[in-house]
């Protein structure tokens, strides 16, 4: 017979047995936007997010208030809390039977979400006068918050690498965006409450990639965002449509017949060796030593039959700008991101025994441009037991087409061209989080590109429902000069994005502009000066988020009527006092210009309080324009000081 003791160390062996097989339960754990540090926006509903087990009941307390919620079967919980009125520090915690989480040293106050491409993406260290700056940038009561990159082809409701907030120091602010660290130290100084800034941006990037499937549906893009969903799901069914329609666009462009392309295995075209792996301006062939275009590249590959069934990777090395790739006539797929090696699956059923044939399409569009390989990692790889990778880094051909048509189609799950790649990887897992404002500084790569505003208008409208506030602040940074200065009138689409930047803006009741067109470099696409932009960023946001009376977007021309001279005036709004000269007893940077095309010429402008006088110098006039030009020089302002951008009006009678 056994021992009571005897029995009771049985009991426990087992029960110790049973737990050590039962799945351990992982405490609660806060979404970033909620870790610590976080700042919570005042005055705007609070749904506090996170993890924890499947099904299992937390309770959230939040400023002393407690909500009783359940996990999700994916383990997702939301508290929803009312407004929180006054600014300052909360306690946060969430307390269920795996464990319990706190946020530490969370505050109360305003969050500005700062996005666009590299010049809102330019950290603190490569601006100007860094080192003083973030040596002195010490500030607990401004948090920052730096969203990684990420590209994604459906929103995720979690971050790939997750985010956190810290305080202002030389830790966080050195490698922040210089533009946003700016705006909210000034915010700072005037808004009486912890600020939180979260900087989500990427370099090169258009707007679409920011704008999500509402957004895309409302400019008529919801084909586009299918297709990424599809690509997701399946990405060669994705390829498949997306280079069908390149082939189509191609054969409209250039007349080629089906069949008779240049990616067909034995097309016409003449083909030359190619002198080496890299940049074809560093071929020393004349007409390629600065040329931006289409070169076509073609490979021929020996496979054996074994080979020809197994799956394989294309390994091509850096396509600089974009590349897109057939085998034996067959569509393989695009490069989607100029900044990384291209690797792409071959679908199945587009490799054969014997004789294949690889054709690359290389589109360059500034700088350098090729198959840059290194030639090392060029190579065909397949399975294992099947005689290893294929290198790739010889026997190139190359042709240059007759034409090499504009406007090529890319692939929507692109970064910096897609459509919602960026908004689904680094907007849609903030959530429903509040807001105060959002400062974007894009538009250099929507240049030329037409219907910027109605993208602009759709994804504020978009972002404005994410966040639950329809009547969100957002502040939009006018582009900054750049570009080879001109001693003639002429077109420009910089000045005429500066135009689209301010009507977009302007049209919108929540809408600001900061003027950056004085603090640009003509040689550099990306100024240091940002604390200025900082500053003028600061300051439309008073007005458009805090309501302060200044003008949401600075000195803008109103309309130009025609004086009895046969010049006109022109008539200002936003001003702060009236406009004045620099360097200068006249304004210089108008034109009048005609109805034709090259009409425009340089006349002097006259200040007379809020409006600028042109006289008339004899020649048609029905246009005014100002500062028409990528990099032009400017010197007029009002007393704010603020300058006046690139605007171009009829003439009125």
């Amino acid at each position: 017979m056994f021992s009571r003791n005897i029995i009771w160390h049985l009991g426990l062996t087992v029960s110790l047995v049973a737990l050590s097989a039962a799945p351990a339960l992982a405490a609660p754990r806060f979404d970033p936007m909620f870790g610590d540090h976080a700042v919570i926006q005042r005055d705007h509903p609070v749904t506090v997010t996170g993890r924890a087990d499947p099904g299992e009941a937390v309770s959230v307390t939040l400023a002393g208030e407690v909500r009783q919620v359940r996990a999700d079967g994916e383990g997702r919980f939301a508290a929803q809390f009312g407004p929180l009125a006054t600014a300052g520090s909360v306690t946060l915690e969430a307390r269920a039977p795996s464990g319990s989480a706190v946020a530490q040293d969370v505050a109360v106050g305003d969050i500005f979400l700062c996005s666009g491409q590299s010049n809102m993406e330019l950290e603190v260290r490569n601006a100007q006068d860094a080192v003083g700056q973030i040596r002195a940038s010490a500030d607990d009561r401004l948090r920052l918050m730096l969203v990684p990159r990420a590209v994604a082809d459906d929103p995720l409701r979690d971050f790939r690498q997750a985010p956190s907030w810290r305080p202002a120091g030389p830790d966080s602010v050195a490698d922040f965006s210089a533009a946003c660290y700016y705006m909210a130290r000034e915010l700072r100084k005037t808004a009486g409450v912890p600020i939180g800034a979260i900087a989500s941006s990427w370099g090169g990037s258009r707007i679409s990639p920011w704008m999500g499937a509402r957004a895309q549906a409302a400019v008529g893009q919801a084909a586009q965002s299918a297709l990424v969903s599809l690509h997701g799901r399946d990405p060669f069914a994705a390829e498949r449509a997306a280079s069908a329609e390149w082939e189509k666009w191609w054969r409209k462009e250039t007349g080629d017949a089906a069949g008779k392309e240049p990616w067909q295995p034995d097309s016409s075209i003449a083909w030359q060796d190619v002198p080496s792996i890299g940049p074809w301006e560093q071929w020393g062939v004349p007409a390629l030593a600065d040329y931006n275009g289409m070169v076509w590249f073609r490979r021929e590959i020996e496979l054996t039959a074994a080979q020809a069934k197994q799956p394989a990777t294309l390994s091509l090395g850096l396509l600089d700008d974009v590349g897109r790739v057939w085998i034996n006539g067959k569509p393989v797929a695009m490069s989607a991101r100029s900044w990384q090696p291209s690797m792409f699956d071959v679908p199945p059923g587009v490799l054969k025994p014997g004789r294949n044939v690889l054709i690359v399409n290389v589109q360059d569009n500034y700088a350098n441009g090729g198959l840059s390989g290194p030639a090392e990692v060029m190579k065909l790889g397949f399975g294992q037991g099947q005689g290893g990778d294929l290198p790739l880094g010889d026997g190139w051909r190359y042709a240059v087409p007759a034409r090499s048509p504009a406007g090529a189609p890319r692939v929507p799950w692109g970064d910096t061209t897609g459509s919602g790649t960026l908004y689904n990887g680094m907007i849609a897992p903030l959530g429903s989080i509040g807001l105060k404002g959002v400062a974007w500084y894009q538009g250099e790569s929507d240049v030329d590109l037409p219907g910027y505003d109605d993208r602009m208008k759709a994804m504020m409208e978009d972002w404005r429902r994410q966040f639950g506030s329809p009547d969100l602040a957002f502040v939009a940074v006018q582009l900054a000069a750049y570009g080879a200065p001109v001693t003639q009138p002429g077109e420009s689409g910089w000045a005429a994005m500066r135009q689209v930047q301010y009507q977009a803006m302007a049209r919108d009741a929540h809408g600001g502009l900061a003027t950056a067109i004085d603090l640009g470099d003509p040689f550099d696409i990306h100024p240091g000066e940002k604390q200025e932009v900082g500053r003028r960023l600061a300051r439309a946001m008073r007005a458009v988020a805090y309501g302060d009376p200044v003008s949401r977007t600075g000195p803008q021309a109103a309309r130009a009527v025609a004086t009895t001279d046969g010049g006109a005036a022109v008539e200002f709004t936003g001003l702060t006092g009236g406009l004045h000269m620099r360097s200068a007893s006249q304004a210089i940077g108008f034109e009048l210009c005609g109805a034709a095309a090259g009409s425009c010429r340089f006349v002097p402008g006259r200040a007379e309080g809020t409006r600028i006088v042109l006289a008339g110098d004899g020649l048609p006039a029905t246009r005014v324009r100002y500062a028409w030009a990528e990099s032009p020089v400017v010197n007029l302002y009002d007393e704010a000081p603020l300058p006046v951008g690139s605007f171009e009006l009829p003439i009125t009678r």
